[in-house]
């Protein structure tokens, strides 16, 4: 990271926020436990996604995880006893991670999970809430569920089914088994699969590339797909349809015409 990166601690002081350039990056730091996420972790995510959303400067946000063994291990069992004792705190901590889910898909820039080593449960949960999956050949990614007795909701099967089909879904979850980097990438579960010394050239080269295009468009792209993710009597097609709008209105419409008839490269304001 650049050496005048603006950072922020998380709660518990975990979850790491650095601004470089117009990317927002989030490092999910538990190096212990392979960066299994705390209550929280949990609590600060939404904090830091929406601190990153009311940033001008940021054009994309990028996860991932502290050191070299793990993206995210899922929760960090080591503190049930204490944040799970009874149905009240149950309900507490289920509720920060799925606050947490939905402040990831929900939010209004782009999104990218950078993916080394371990990629479990919630782990692989946070992953999917990301817009794009970059991975490291030696990443691996499992919903163990089924060897731990839990359940899992329709939210999330639905996410994951939708992602690589019903087939693999089954798969995933009747199995519980760790599937490679390479089984992810052709299920459709990641976009794409480098050398772990390449992984952060290509998340680096992926993130500038979507900041250089229009934010417009890109939102109304985000808004598109997320209306199409949910179930046709929960679809608010005016969303989209005003976003789509606003790019036709928008100075950067104006811009990219410009461009490209005096052939150069465009410079996006996002309005």
């Amino acid at each position: 990271m650049a050496a005048d990166a603006v950072v922020e601690r998380g709660r518990g002081g975990e979850l790491i926020a650095e601004r470089v350039g117009p990317v927002g990056w989030i490092t999910f730091s538990n190096v212990a436990r392979h960066n299994a996420v705390t209550l929280a972790m949990w609590q600060t995510l939404p904090v830091l996604l929406q601190a990153f959303a009311e940033d001008p400067e940021v054009r994309v946000v990028v996860l991932k995880g502290a050191g070299d063994k793990a993206f995210v291990a899922g929760a960090d069992i080591s503190e049930f006893e204490r944040e799970r004792a009874d149905p009240e705190a149950v309900e507490r901590y289920d509720r920060a991670g799925a606050e947490a889910n939905e402040a990831l898909k929900s939010c209004a820039k782009p999104t990218i999970a950078m993916i080394r080593g371990y990629c479990i449960g919630g782990g692989l949960g946070l992953a999917l809430c990301c817009d794009l999956r970059i991975a490291a050949e030696d990443a691996s990614f499992a919903i163990p569920a089924a060897k731990l007795g839990l359940g899992y909701g329709f939210t999330g099967i639905k996410q994951l089914a939708d992602l690589v089909g019903p087939a693999f879904a089954r798969e995933i979850l009747y199995t519980a088994r760790r599937f490679s980097a390479a089984e992810a990438a052709h299920i459709g579960l990641v976009n794409q699969v480098v050398p772990v010394a390449a992984l952060a050239g290509r998340v680096q080269e992926t993130a500038a590339m979507i900041a250089g295009n229009a934010p417009l468009t890109i939102a109304a792209a985000k808004e598109c797909v997320a209306q199409w993710a949910k179930l046709p009597e929960d679809r608010d097609l005016a969303r989209p349809a005003a976003a789509v709008k606003a790019c036709f209105a928008s100075r950067d419409y104006a811009e990219g015409r410009a461009a490209f008839r005096d052939k150069r490269k465009p410079s996006f304001e996002g309005r």
